[in-house]
């Protein structure tokens, strides 16, 4: 893999950390900035929302630019609105630091996944795909608890600093190793791409994305009141179960980077039929430590492996729009993430038992195993018809 891959997938480690790092910082901003503790929590929608808005907007915007210009404006803006976060005094002010930098995130995701396919062979693209997605995973094992320690150490506005300090590295390796051929194409139609996107081999593959990180969020954002609440772990388990889930994750992102095709064959089936199974496994067995454990490792190396190849499968059928394919995968992502919590927080309050969470996460698995089936099956009546077309 080229170097500069890995320093986009250094700049998608801060950026990740950042998204996720609010959940142990929350308590911090709410007394130092004489907020509420939900109006504080916000600001983890805040991001969501910008991230999936700002993925289609800012490709769109800088589709014509040349590629290591767009890479250097996205992350520089990423820095300088972590830095006004760091300094300001004002909620309202942090709140629009969020949502610009999700914006700043989601474009320069949108960006990066465009440049990654383009620097490799077509049979490494799915491994360019997974070292960036790997910036993610990390972020999760390493980052967003380095930025919990980091917080209650020093307070929640040196983690600001450090994500603003983390990105400097990766934007002045983009701006000196970005290839000096990855141009903005000036011949780009949005119109004649955006139907590409409304092809129905596209469609559902960003439907596949969404349910699967739907029902990974679903749960994921519930594990740790599953551990103490349902399990009865003491409160210190949970940074250990975080982090046996994201290890599964990277495992699973790395694992799909060397195998997965882009193709929705007999391998990817049966990896999506083993992950609803998973989730009911896990709600089954999730009161005790050592299978919570275990579960959690699989379920996350599952998750986040299906997750990396349909990526890569949304970029493979939506090869026609280069410009659009990788924003609106990184929406199909986002919108999963913010659709499956929704989802749990509404099933939990109403029967009052955190372990439906994890049955949320079940039943939207399931609904990704039809969703797949159906696609299976139109692949392969289009390739009956014309031997030679696209699956």
């Amino acid at each position: 893999m080229p170097l500069f891959l890995y320093v986009l997938g250094l700049a998608v480690f801060a950026q990740g950390t950042s998204e996720f790092m609010l959940s142990g910082l929350v308590p911090g901003i709410a007394h130092d900035l004489s907020v509420p503790v939900g109006a504080a929590a916000s600001l983890t929608s805040a991001y969501a929302v910008g991230m999936i808005l700002g993925a289609p907007v800012m490709a769109v915007l800088s589709a014509r630019w040349p590629r290591r210009r767009a890479l250097a404006v996205f992350l520089t803006a990423f820095v300088v609105v972590h830095v006004v976060g760091a300094v300001t005094t004002d909620f309202a002010v942090l709140f629009a630091t969020r949502v610009v930098a999700a914006i700043a995130n989601a474009g320069f995701l949108a960006v990066a996944m465009t440049v990654a396919s383009g620097v490799v062979a077509p049979a490494r693209r799915a491994r360019a795909t997974a070292v960036l997605l790997s910036g993610v995973t990390l972020a999760c094992v390493v980052g967003v608890p380095a930025g919990a320690l980091l917080g209650g150490w020093a307070g929640w506005r040196s983690v600001f600093w450090a994500v603003a300090a983390l990105c400097l590295p990766a934007l002045a390796l983009v701006l000196r190793s970005a290839p000096a051929d990855a141009a903005g194409r000036h011949d780009v139609s949005v119109g004649r791409e955006a139907r590409t996107l409304r092809s129905r081999s596209v469609r559902s593959a960003l439907l596949l994305a969404t349910l699967v990180n739907a029902a990974t969020f679903a749960t994921f954002a519930y594990l740790a009141v599953v551990a103490t609440d349902v399990a009865r772990l003491p409160a210190g388990a949970v940074p250990g179960l975080l982090a046996a889930f994201g290890a599964g994750a990277f495992a699973g992102v790395h694992t799909a980077g060397r195998s997965a095709d882009g193709r929705l064959g007999r391998g990817m089936l049966l990896a999506l039929c083993a992950l609803p199974a998973g989730w009911a496994v896990l709600a089954l067995a999730g009161t005790h430590a050592v299978p919570l454990f275990l579960l959690t490792t699989v379920q996350g190396g599952l998750s986040f492996g299906i997750g990396s190849a349909l990526v890569h499968r949304v970029l493979r059928v939506a090869a026609d729009a280069p410009s659009l394919s990788g924003a609106f995968a990184t929406v199909a992502l986002n919108a999963g993430a913010f659709v499956g919590p929704l989802l749990a927080g509404a099933v939990t309050e109403t029967t009052g038992d955190h372990r439906d969470a994890v049955w949320v996460s079940a039943a939207l698995a399931a609904t990704a195993v039809a969703v797949a089936a159906a696609a299976h099956r139109d692949t392969e009546a289009e390739t009956a018809v014309t031997p030679s077309a696209p699956q």
